[in-house]
């Protein structure tokens, strides 16, 4: 009983806290899609919504730098190896510089690679690419931030990453509302205030592992860093997750491009109903954050016993969360719209498409929980293969839903996250030990 309790303790103080932070990133897109949503053209809000796709695309593909982080940590952590923590945060620095410095000497052609893919109008095209290129300025910082998250949540600290990302979105939310209420700016301003918040974050990332962690630096040696053993291993993990992380962008990619090849008003209303998911989605991956930390410590420390009770708790946990959000969605949902936009069409239209976002919060568990311990586990092949057939399902569907409307992208979409939460379940068992 004490065992299953101290877990459960692990898991909330993990899980909280990341719950709060996970929460303060889909509120600031919710900010950026109210704002957009109030000015006088529906033209703003899609071209923040496709800006967003874009930058989910890049950013989440190099998420690696955060998830393989917090699994090789976590386990070196258990191992109570030091110097390898140090030695893997100056690893993730160096591929999130060398990362951002090829995006932004890039740049171009990954415009016009995204613009092609992404079939919207000429108007929101243009203003979509002005955010375009000024949000990927951030690159550096967001990068490196990310290996500082990842570390920290691998050092079993929660706090760290929570205090980090409130106070960037709070710096950015603030610039928004100067940007744009005071400036009158438009999505040049939504991007600038992104850029300037998150290298304010960086700077106070680095001041905080030093002031706590400086001995975990203090014991790696820099030339034992780009060891190639380790780096090989490091690179096989991420690559892995970037695969994985690149086909489950690409489906949110392709979903935003076939609403807005049904109209540039599909568009703006699946953008606001994306912010109801992202919303779901970022509070139970506070248990999934908690379970890659946890699940990395004691697979590091060859603790079976906790490894298997944690996976049981953070899955209660989470169906518990998730089923009050169920709850909050069916009881709230329509008010919620009105917080988006003040257009009446675009409620109205909306609203046959919330039954969708009530029942995410369960259907969406398996999925997301299964990440976590899989990461944690650093068990980066099965996730790879999983997603990839996942989103050759959620392909075909979309195209033989497609005649149904928008009701069939969001079947497609539902799809998708139950073919990966049930075939991430089948293989559990040979993985997960």
């Amino acid at each position: 009983m004490r065992t299953s309790e101290n877990i459960n303790i692990h898991i909330l103080r993990l899980a909280i806290p990341n719950i709060v932070s996970n929460f303060s990133i889909p509120l600031l897109g919710a900010v950026d899609t109210a704002l957009m949503g109030r000015l006088d053209s529906e033209h703003y809000l899609g071209a923040v919504g496709i800006g967003g796709v874009i930058f989910s695309f890049i950013y989440w593909g190099f998420g690696f730098l955060r998830m393989a982080m917090t699994g090789l940590v976590a386990q070196a952590f258990g191992k109570n190896d030091e110097a390898e923590c140090g030695r893997l945060l100056l690893r993730g620095l160096f591929i999130g510089g060398l990362g951002s410095f090829l995006l932004i000497v890039l740049q171009a052609g990954i415009a016009e690679v995204s613009f092609t893919l992404i079939n919207a109008s000429p108007e929101v095209e243009r203003l979509a690419r002005v955010y375009f290129h000024i949000r990927i300025a951030a690159a550096p910082a967001t990068l490196c931030l990310h290996a500082f998250h990842g570390t920290f949540l691998g050092l079993q600290n929660a706090r760290y990453p929570m205090f980090l990302t409130i106070l960037v979105n709070v710096i950015n939310l603030a610039l928004n509302l100067v940007f744009v209420q005071k400036l009158g700016m438009t999505v040049e301003g939504i991007a600038l205030a992104t850029v300037i918040a998150q290298y304010i974050g960086l700077l106070l990332a680095g001041a905080l592992f030093f002031a706590r962690y400086r001995h975990v630096l203090r014991a790696s040696e820099l030339r034992t860093v780009l060891q190639p053993a380790q780096l090989k291993r490091f690179l096989s993990i991420s690559s892995d997750i970037f695969i994985r992380t690149c086909f489950l962008v690409f489906s949110h990619a392709f979903f935003t491009a076939k609403s807005a090849e049904l109209s540039d008003t599909v568009l703006a209303i699946n953008t606001i109903l994306l912010q109801f998911i992202n919303l779901m989605s970022y509070a139970i991956d506070g248990f999934a954050f908690a379970a890659e930390s946890l699940v990395g410590k004691y697979k590091g420390a060859q603790d079976t016993h906790k490894l298997k009770r944690t996976t049981r708790y953070v899955f209660r946990w989470a169906f518990l969360f998730g089923g009050l959000l169920m709850v909050i969605f069916a009881v709230f949902g329509q008010r919620l719209l009105h917080l988006f936009t003040e257009q009446p069409s675009l409620i109205t239209q909306a609203s046959p498409y919330l039954g969708w976002i009530f029942v995410a919060p369960i259907v969406n568990v398996a999925a997301y929980i299964w990440d976590g311990i899989f990461l944690g586990a650093t068990a980066s092949k099965p996730l790879r293969n999983t997603v990839i057939f996942s989103t050759m399902l959620f392909l075909g569907a979309v195209y033989v839903l497609m005649p149904y409307g928008n009701h069939g992208l969001w079947g497609a979409l539902t799809l998708l996250l139950v073919a990966r939460g049930a075939s991430l379940t089948v293989l559990a068992r040979k993985y997960i030990a």
